[in-house]
């Protein structure tokens, strides 16, 4: 099992990105390149698959048969070479990402080890760059529910599509498969029979063994879209040496198949056999149908319905590049474990395990050197700890150097333990911000600055004055909606 825990220097590398940054995730390939366009990636397989000659040739031949070559008629495909785009699946079927609660847990305990502020944003997409760290939930309506194997097999939105496959999906939980070899093919043979479709050798048309070989394989293969008649006209003679040693050693292979759950445990020859055996005794039961599922992401990118698949790639993509609902899910779970969330400049939602909280230096006894702290962050923002160093130590030197950055450490780490100064993981320092006086603190501020009291009417208009500038004040600093609506309770 892939471990799924987030090391520290993961956390450390963060970005205290805004919500609307859109960048490419790293790594290749679809699921990891939400910005992938896909018309250039179509007209790039364009110009590396052009027809040559031989294949302009092969099909003009299949086109006299009436069909394209390689392929069956469109009334015996499978339905799901015909699966339904994703844009109407995504009407029935709601796809959302959380945390894999290993992952949280991990990422928790790492988070309360140190007083370190962690954009929450960053850390959404943190989860969705590995499918180890999430889960995604599934949600149908009741008139077209999810099918799955089991309670824990594969899931897809067709429930025939499922029987049909079922064997393949749960032949390792049923069945145990041992392969032995048998004494070497004895006779001279100078060719063997190929299926054309997927290159199968079958052995010579001869050989006793052939024409079970050959049903065996269109049973399982070729029989749900298209004739056996049909199925022969794709098998070729092929005369090269090379081959007839092949299938000399395929043909010295036996595969039986063993029950495992049964009292009395039933072995059987072939595949057919045994397929017929899981149909008749275990399929009946095995498939269940339900509205909610859960599943984890590693098995989000193995599902075997390519609609589903598709539809959930398609909204990872969506969520890598706005986690509104991955950061609502790790908000959530932060307050249950005790950590704090807050928002900073521009609106951003951070997570600490200590509350922010500005000094109250006015009527507090407070010392130089702490004021000189709070002061130079004041002027100056996301200051790192050398430059507080090198702007607040100038002309000592030697020992009393020394002992000015062991003050100065000691100082700054009470105030940072004390939440009056946030460190991020970035090593920048800042104040916590400072939320906007309510109108009953404005109205006892100007009481105490003028001895005469304001008439009510405006102490009235001044209520009304704070209450606007706080909810201009609001919609100013959330950078997104979903991030307003996030911290709608802090």
């Amino acid at each position: 099992m892939a471990d799924s825990s987030i090391v520290l220097d993961e956390l450390l590398d963060l970005k205290m990105l805004p919500a609307w940054v859109n960048e490419p995730a790293p790594g290749g390939g679809k699921w990891a390149t939400p910005n992938v366009q896909p018309d250039s990636a179509v007209n790039g397989l364009r110009q590396r698959k052009r027809p040559t000659p031989r294949a302009n040739r092969d099909r003009t031949r299949s086109e006299k048969k009436g069909r394209p070559r390689d392929r069956p008629p469109l009334q015996d495909r499978h339905p799901e070479d015909q699966y339904k785009p994703p844009q109407e699946l995504a009407s029935r079927i709601s796809v959302s990402f959380s945390p894999h609660p290993p992952t949280l847990e991990s990422i928790v305990a790492q988070i309360k080890e140190n007083a370190v502020a962690y954009s929450i944003f960053a850390l959404a997409r943190l989860f969705l760059t590995k499918p180890e760290r999430y889960d995604v939930c599934l949600t149908a309506g009741a008139e077209s529910p999810l099918f799955q194997l089991g309670d824990s097999g594969a899931v897809s939105v067709d429930r025939q599509f499922l029987e049909r496959n079922a064997f393949r999906f749960a032949q390792s939980s049923f069945y145990r498969v041992d392969i032995t070899q048998s004494e070497p093919i004895k006779g001279n043979f100078t060719n063997v029979a190929r299926c054309k479709l997927n290159g199968t050798l079958l052995g010579p048309t001869n050989h006793h063994d052939y024409q079970k070989r050959l049903r065996n394989l269109f049973e399982q293969r070729f029989s749900r879209r298209m004739r056996f008649a049909d199925y022969q006209r794709e098998i070729e003679i092929v005369s090269d040496p090379v081959l007839v040693e092949q299938w000399k050693e395929e043909a010295r292979k036996i595969t039986t198949y063993s029950t495992l759950n049964a009292e009395a445990v039933e072995t059987f020859a072939s595949a057919t056999d045994a397929e017929r055996h899981f149909r008749q005794n275990y399929l009946p039961g095995l498939i269940r149908a339900t509205v909610e599922l859960t599943i984890d992401g590693p098995t989000s990118r193995r599902l075997p319905d390519r609609a589903l698949h598709r539809l959930i790639e398609d909204e990872w993509s969506h969520a890598m590049r706005s986690p509104s609902h991955m950061m609502q899910e790790l908000a959530g779970q932060f307050r249950q474990a005790g950590l704090h969330i807050f928002r900073h400049r521009r609106g951003m939602l951070f997570v600490s395990p200590i509350r922010a909280r500005p000094l109250a230096r006015h009527g507090a006894a407070v010392s130089p050197s702490v004021n000189a702290i709070i002061e130079t962050l004041g002027a100056a923002p996301r200051t790192s700890r050398k430059e507080l160093a090198d702007k607040l130590i100038v002309d000592p030197a030697g020992e009393e150097q020394e002992r000015a950055k062991l003050a100065l450490a000691s100082d700054l780490h009470w105030l940072i333990r004390e939440g009056h100064v946030i460190e991020f993981n970035d090593g920048s320092l800042d104040l916590p911000r400072v939320k906007a006086k309510s109108a009953v603190a404005a109205a006892a501020d100007a009481a105490e600055l003028t001895p005469e009291v304001a008439p009510a009417a405006e102490v009235g208009s001044i209520e009304s004055r704070a209450t606007d500038t706080g909810s201009a004040l609001t919609a100013a600093t959330a950078s997104t909606p979903a991030e307003a609506e996030i911290g709608s309770n802090d």
